[in-house]
């Protein structure tokens, strides 16, 4: 079976962050997970089976990995695979595969907002440098070890987008 446990895909396997516009109820994560399990397990790139995983964080964030060495996803498999994520996210009136949102961290939840709508928080002083943001644009397994997908906006592209003060990440 092609798909492996998302701790063996190796530090410079590629990544791909889906959030998702809303929390999944249980059933609704046991679907998406079943589904994509499903897609893993025949995943292609030109005839070659790949190396692949998927975890879900927080109800909010579907990660896929690929042992981009054992063999390299294709554009038209990556693209049938968001295309996938596109069709079950229609079934579940989810969006998988929108990344113009900001996801911040708020208690023990994650909320998105637009980005205008998170520049005005931080007008407000209702988010700041300091609060816990998600950069779904990580591209590599390595980064998300090393715990860059969940950290302070400071530290991250949001810090220059949003707070003119914030020291490059």
């Amino acid at each position: 079976m092609p798909q492996v446990a998302f701790d063996e895909i190796p530090d410079h396997g590629r990544l791909w962050v889906f959030p998702l516009t809303r929390d999944l109820t249980e059933a609704e994560a046991s679907v998406v997970l079943d589904e994509v399990d499903r897609f893993l397990a025949q995943w292609a790139a030109h005839g070659a089976v790949l190396r692949c995983a998927r975890e879900l964080r927080d109800r909010r964030f579907l990660l896929v990995g690929v042992d981009d060495r054992a063999e390299a996803p294709s554009g038209c498999s990556i693209d049938a695979l968001v295309n996938r994520l596109r069709a079950i996210g229609e079934e579940l009136a989810v969006s998988m595969i929108d990344h113009a949102a900001v996801w911040y961290r708020v208690g023990d939840g994650v909320e998105s907002v637009t980005r205008p709508e998170f520049r005005a928080l931080s007008a407000d002083g209702q988010v700041t440098r300091d609060t816990l943001v998600f950069d779904t644009s990580l591209s590599r397994i390595s980064d998300l070890r090393a715990g860059k997908l969940e950290r302070p906006a400071g530290e991250t592209w949001h810090g220059r987008a949003f707070f003119r003060d914030a020291a490059p990440a």
